[in-house]
């Protein structure tokens, strides 16, 4: 009821244990803190906040135009809902190595358990598009590093993702990665890989542990979870899935509802009421309400 009962510190500490095991973490993106509700309900390993996502819904393409403010606000606004782990997109970390430190602290204090930081040029654009830039490897390195001084709970874990592959070739990225781990990245996130064979050769050439990004209509091949569990990876986001599905669905909706003037037809492809009060834990707030709030006073 209100919020995870689990604290920060908690989920972080289960998202770095569970990152010692021989499986693959799998995290979709929640578009909202009901969706996280769903995915923790479902069984999933953790949520994922995509900066993509947060723009979307903000009504803004991806190329760095939301605020620190607004991711913050998103991932504290999701984190807290759920038991489960949440890891969080705050791109190139909005600003120089000082407002990346900020950013690390406003991501702390938001509650989620980890977070990516990647090497593109300010104003960054999504890692599935051409065009991108990346920056010199000694500015990510001064980023990174100002990200592990400005960390206060050392479970929080810092993952550094590089563009470099679409840009400088696949040498090039991992010889980026194996610096960034040298800098005190806890992971890596290789963006926008253009086959499994990159993925593999990626797993051979650093030993920290390794994000997948399973993206539809982007670079990169849709590898299964048992593939790439194979291959080695530590986690995989499927981060616009959630709000690809959602928007085809009121799409289509809503065009069927403006041409038949009558929603009836649509009923059934809805949520229910009852599934929407299961799903938002109605009963319990009417228990605690009762046992709180409705007494008698002996005169």
């Amino acid at each position: 009821m209100l919020y995870a009962r689990s604290s920060a510190a908690l989920k972080r500490r289960r998202l770095r244990e569970a990152l010692t095991g021989n499986r693959l973490l799998r995290l979709p993106g929640a578009f909202s803190p009901l969706v996280a509700r769903l995915l923790e309900e479902q069984g999933w390993d953790g949520v994922y906040i995509s900066g993509s996502v947060v723009a979307a819904d903000l009504g803004l393409p991806d190329i760095g135009l939301t605020s620190l403010h607004e991711v913050a606000r998103r991932g504290a606004q999701i984190a807290r809902v759920t038991e489960l782990p949440a890891l969080l997109d705050v791109d190139t970390g909005f600003g120089e190595p000082m407002n990346v430190a900020r950013t690390v602290q406003e991501a702390e204090d938001a509650g989620v358990a980890g977070l990516h930081l990647e090497d593109q040029q300010n104003p960054k654009r999504c890692g599935h598009l051409d065009h991108k830039s990346v920056v010199e490897e000694g500015t990510m390195l001064r980023r990174i590093q100002a990200a592990v001084a400005a960390r206060r709970d050392p479970d929080l874990l810092l993952i550094a993702r590089t563009d470099a592959r679409a840009v400088e070739g696949l040498d090039a990225a991992i010889r980026r990665a194996r610096a960034y781990v040298a800098a005190g990245a806890d992971a890596i996130f290789p963006e926008a890989l253009a086959s499994e064979d990159e993925f593999a050769a990626f797993r051979d050439a650093v030993e920290v542990p390794l994000l997948a990004n399973m993206t539809e209509f982007g670079k990169s091949p849709l590898l299964s979870a048992a593939a790439l569990e194979r291959l080695g990876y530590d986690l995989v986001i499927y981060p616009v899935t959630a709000l690809r599905l959602a928007m085809a669905a009121v799409e289509r909706g809503l065009a069927e509802l403006r041409s038949d003037d009558a929603q009836a037809s649509l009923v059934p492809r809805m949520q229910t009421r009852a599934r929407l009060y299961e799903l938002l834990d109605y009963g319990a707030y009417a228990t605690f309400d009762r046992g709180i709030f409705d007494f008698t006073l002996d005169e």
